[in-house]
Order: C-alpha cells, then structure tokens, then sequence
C-alpha cells in the first residue's frame, strides 16, 4: 500500500525529548516501512525516517518556541491534499484540522485520536464530520463519544528491542510531565510512606509552570525525591529497567499511557489509579497493579517484589509490541480498501 503518515509539527518524529504522539507515529511509520509498504511521513524537517519525509517545518515547532502550530498545520494539509492522488490510505494524526479538506476521501483517510475526548468542546467535530474514520488508542478514550464514527481502538506499541529488560532496583519512579493530572504529588506521597527513594523524570511545559512553582516544587525538598526533569529515549531503559515500580497515580481518564508501556517492556511493573485506559493495558497481578487510593498504592508496592520481571516483560512481547500495532492498522487499511473497490488510483510516479 501507499500510505501517508500525516504527523503533528510540535515535536520531530522521533521527538528529541518528550512526545509521545510522535514517538508512536515513528515506531508505525518504521514497521509499516519494514513490512514492505510505501510510507511518507509529513512531518517537521528535522525528523528522522526510513520512509519518505515531507518536511512541513524546519524543525519540532516547541523546541523552536514557536507556540502556535495552527498556521503550520493548515499549511501542510493544504500540500497533503495536492498530493492526496499519490496515496491509498490517509493516516492523520492531527485531530480534526484536516477534516473539512477531506470528507470527500473519506474512504481513504483514517484519523487517530491521541487525546482525551472527554470534554465537550469536541463533539461538533464529529457531529459536523460523521463520514470521516476514527481510530481510538482505547476503548475507554471513545467512551463519552461512542455514536462517532470509530472504525477501531487500535493500542500502541514500541519496538521490541527498544527497551530490554532491566535487573531492577530500590527506586520508585515517575515519567512524564508534570501536570495536575499526573499527580505527582500522589507519587511523591507514596514515596514517603514507603520510605523508597523517588525519580521524577518530567518535564514542565509552560501552561504548568504555576503549579511546578506552587504545589510540586516545595515538595521536592525531600532527602527522598530527586527531580531528574525530563530524559530522552537514550536514558529510558536505565531510569525504568532500574527502578522497582513506576508509579502512574493519574488523575484524569487517560487516553493511553505510553509510559506503562515503555516500563512494562523494561520488566517493571506499573502501579497504576483505575482510571481511563489503565485497566486495559495493565494486567493486574501480572503487569503491576491498579489501585483508587494511596494506602492501595503503597501495598501494592510491597506486593512488586512477587512479580517475575519476565512475566511483566512478556506481557509486554504478547500484546504490545510495535509489529502487532503495525498489523491492525494494516488489517484496517486494507478492509478499507476493498470496501473501496481495490485499489481504485493508478500508481504516481515522482518526477525524476
């Protein structure tokens, strides 16, 4: 197939530091190039990739400062759609921004939805658009929009070398950003109870600055909490394949939770809130725990250590690796195809 990856211009694909959306759009991208279809990627031009790169910015538009993206957006779905003939699948990653441009290939576009769903602002996008194809990275994010068009929940996956598994160690940690709805006020209270070191890994976005200065900083004076601030891929398997348990005591319904993921691969079990797509991504008892409450949290970090690390790594291999995401959506593509009538576009042939 061809098939057009159409990414978010905040961060490269792979981000250089925190990203996950395009982390997992560069993990697709790849395997989807590995199993032998014709990719192009849009994305910032400093992206990294074996398929075919359509640089729609200089660079990831947050590390430039540039705070706006609208323009930038606009503008690179104005070139896909000049460029749609050249395609069989559409696969945006952009929210709705494409949707007006596109309802007539509708057929052909699939767009998914990396964020929460749970607020009203966003209904008339589907209410306006019911033709246009969604995919949810979770049941539980579709939930408050379950009439709008979902033609899959499709779970992420990262590659299977890209984090091994590690021994382990006497830390607790945290990964992420450092956020109302990370609560990690939670993990830094789970810390003191325990009497287990922790490791913010997090970085701090602007729209959060208040609450780092406010509620989280104060608390980081504490011979048990390190702020580490935010990592990179590179330093990922260390800080999660090191530490005994990652703590994601989230606040809000999560759409996914890649990090679970990421620690779940390192063979560290995750103790997670119940809350938005925990509880199908976490195997309870198996993968770590999901827990409603701080005193639940902190048995279940002395219940870690009868966790077989394999077991939570080969959770991980059976059901989230980036090859079996890479699959379903090729599974979907081709289904759409063939509702389509085949293949219908003659192949485009670049100049030159």
């Amino acid at each position: 197939m061809r098939i057009a990856q159409i990414a978010p211009l905040a961060e490269a694909v792979p981000p250089k530091l925190y990203g996950g959306t395009e982390r997992v759009i560069w993990w697709l991208t790849e395997e989807l190039v590995e199993l032998g279809h014709d990719v192009t990627l849009y994305a910032s031009g400093d992206s990294e990739t074996s398929a075919r790169l359509v640089p729609c910015s200089e660079q990831g538009l947050r590390l430039a400062g540039i705070d706006n993206h609208l323009a930038y957006t606009l503008a690179m779905v104005d070139r896909v759609l000049a460029e749609a003939d050249r395609y069989d699948i559409l696969h945006f990653h952009v929210d709705f921004v494409h949707f007006p441009l596109f309802r007539h290939l509708a057929g052909h576009c699939f767009t998914t939805l990396h964020g929460r769903l749970d607020l009203p602002d966003f209904r008339p996008g589907f209410t306006a658009f019911p033709e246009m194809q969604l995919v949810s990275i979770s049941d539980d994010q579709r939930r408050p929009v379950a009439d709008a068009n979902f033609a899959a929940t499709i779970h992420h996956g990262l590659p299977e070398t890209l984090i091994p598994a590690g021994p382990g160690g006497d830390y607790l940690a945290f990964l992420g950003r450092i956020s109302p709805e990370k609560r990690p006020d939670r993990a830094i209270e789970i810390a003191r109870r325990t009497g287990l070191p922790l490791k913010l890994a997090a970085k701090v976005d602007n729209a959060d600055r208040a609450y780092f200065e406010e509620k989280i900083k104060p608390l980081l004076d504490d011979p048990l909490v390190e702020f580490v601030g935010e990592i990179n891929d590179s330093q990922k398997p260390a800080f999660l394949g090191n530490a005994r348990a990652l703590l994601f005591p989230i606040d809000w319904p999560e759409p996914f939770g890649l990090v679970m993921i990421e620690a779940m691969a390192a063979g560290t079990p995750t103790i997670a809130w119940r809350s938005g797509s925990t509880p199908e991504v976490i195997d309870h008892g198996r993968s770590g725990y999901l827990v409603t409450s701080i005193e639940e949290a902190v048995q279940a970090v002395q219940e870690t250590t009868a966790l077989s690390r394999v077991g939570v790594r080969n959770c991980f291999e059976q059901r989230f690796t980036a090859r079996r995401m890479a699959l379903d959506y090729v599974a979907l593509f081709e289904d759409a195809l063939q509702r389509e009538g085949g293949r219908t576009r003659p192949p485009f042939l670049l100049a030159g």
